[in-house]
């Protein structure tokens, strides 16, 4: 049986670009959300930050725009009210998220992802820098 996964990726991201690669490395091609291009409901959203074990703060991007003009920093946002932003500025969600049978994560460095694959007998593999991840006997390099 083909494992199930699913990525929340944005294709202008190196870091969701090698989070992919390393799927695909696995042998496994998974289901590919753009979320900028189709979001994730709130209910979704939940979810994803629920069974990652991250806070909604963990979650959310804070090197964009939007952060900054909504003064998103400021303690006394609710999480509901900041799950409301990043539901309507799809961009304050921060990728990618993973989602396998093993678990969900947050693939930041993307080799985070390896915890939630079956990822048995992998060769070598270098990030799109050159960084190696995994060595030439297959063993992941932390």
């Amino acid at each position: 049986m083909t494992e199930l996964v699913k990525i929340y990726h944005n294709p202008t991201c190196g870091t969701s670009r090698n989070t992919l690669a390393l799927i695909r490395h696995a042998g496994i091609e998974p289901s590919i959300i753009e979320y900028l291009k189709t979001p994730p409901s709130k209910h979704e959203l939940i979810q994803l930050i629920k069974d990652s074990n991250l806070t909604v703060r963990e979650a959310i991007r804070k090197n964009v725009d939007p952060y900054k003009d909504l003064e998103l920093e400021q303690a006394d946002w609710t999480d509901e009210q900041l799950i409301d932003f990043m539901v309507r500025y799809p961009i304050l969600i921060n990728r990618p998220f993973v989602v396998t049978l093993k678990g969900t994560r947050l693939c930041r460095p993307s080799e985070v992802v390896l915890d939630i694959l079956d990822s048995k007998n992998l060769g070598y593999f270098a990030k799109e820098d050159g960084e190696v991840i995994i060595d030439e006997q297959g063993r992941p390099i932390k």
